[in-house]
């Protein structure tokens, strides 16, 4: 795995552009007997009968940060630590569920398991899982719930938040400054954002709390001396699984006192119950169940998931990234012992 991981490491594989990644993975895989399907830069496997179940783990990274004191691409190991850009986010999942998917389907198992590699998870492009989701679920069937595998120190977070941007505006009516003519619209905004900071949504959940609202962009004015006549912001919503992304967003523009459009409502909130086997198994082998604030693939998803994985979360799109080598077997083990012979 140790290998396998350094390979990835030294071919840049940027988020929208994994085709060398992707070339190479395909190519791998083909060499160890798999039959890889492709679909744009996303690779996935299937093999095994009843219902599916879904490992997968995303092959793009963001762009190096300018503080790398070493080359991104150029592997390297020190004191136990593999250093290189996407060592932690997500290469050390993606050769964990390969070695992981290539144990489990030795043996017969109670379902069809699907090993997904896939592209531009770190821009939540509509060219990766979302386009080979379709074609795993016509070819293996519906899939019952998923493994997502992402740096999460190894505990399972049975639950994720979703993610909707608003863009905002309130309009006023141009004039010049110096005189008392027109109407500010950045004085008719700071109401609205006020209510952004301050609103608070009924349901909130144990594992992942309140619905979070962040006014991150302000715009407005074109000169010093003119009264703005537009100002508009941007806002980041996390929502807590509770409420859908359409539930928010019609609560939010039914009570804001501004226009709020949503860029997308795609990507969702998700949650596993904590009756369900694989949660079980989980609790069965003592992993901790977390919920999780960051995004991933299982926003794309409507079945139930988890995401587990070797590395630290915080650790992701930082300066020296690095995942510790010891993880990645402990990795590969906790993922055999959650899903071998596991009732779906």
């Amino acid at each position: 795995m140790t290998e396998l991981l350094q390979q990835l490491i030294a071919i840049p594989s940027l988020s929208r552009d994994e085709g060398a990644v992707a070339d190479f993975l395909e190519q791998w895989l083909r060499d160890r007997g798999l039959q890889p399907h492709r679909s744009g830069n996303n690779l996935w496997c299937c093999h095994g009968s009843g219902p599916a179940v879904l490992l997968d783990a995303h092959i793009d990274t963001v762009k190096p940060v300018s503080g790398w004191t070493r080359d991104p691409f150029t592997p390297s190991v020190e004191g136990g630590r593999l250093y290189g850009l996407g060592s932690n986010d997500d290469g050390a999942s993606v050769v964990a569920l390969i070695e992981a998917y290539q144990r489990l389907i030795a043996t017969e198992q109670p379902y069809t398991l699907i090993l997904s590699l896939s592209a531009e998870e770190e821009t939540s492009g509509r060219s990766g899982l979302e386009i080979s989701l379709p074609q795993m679920e016509q070819a293996c069937g519906p899939i019952a719930f998923g493994v997502f595998g992402e740096p999460t120190s190894l505990q399972m977070a049975v639950a994720e938040k979703g993610l909707m941007v608003l863009d905002c505006q309130v309009c006023g009516v141009a004039g010049h400054a110096a005189r008392d003519t027109g109407v500010n619209a950045i004085y008719k905004a700071l109401p609205a954002i006020e209510w952004f900071r301050g609103k608070q949504f009924e349901k909130v959940s144990p594992l992942l709390g309140p619905v979070k609202m962040t006014v991150t962009q302000v715009n407005a004015g074109t000169q010093h001396n003119v009264v703005p006549d537009l100002c508009t912001f941007v806002v980041d919503v996390r929502s807590n699984g509770l409420y859908s992304n359409e539930e928010l967003l019609s609560l939010i523009q039914a009570e804001a006192p501004c226009e709020a459009v949503a860029r997308s409502t795609r990507l969702c909130g998700s949650s596993m119950d904590e009756s369900h086997p694989l949660v079980q198994r989980a609790r069965e082998l003592g992993l901790a169940t977390v919920g999780s604030p960051t995004l991933s693939n299982q926003a794309l998803v409507r079945f139930p998931s988890v995401k587990i994985g070797p590395g630290d979360s915080p650790r992701s799109h930082t300066a020296d990234e690095y995942v510790e080598l010891e993880d990645l077997d402990k990795a590969v083990e906790i993922y055999v012992q959650l899903l071998d012979g596991l009732k779906v």
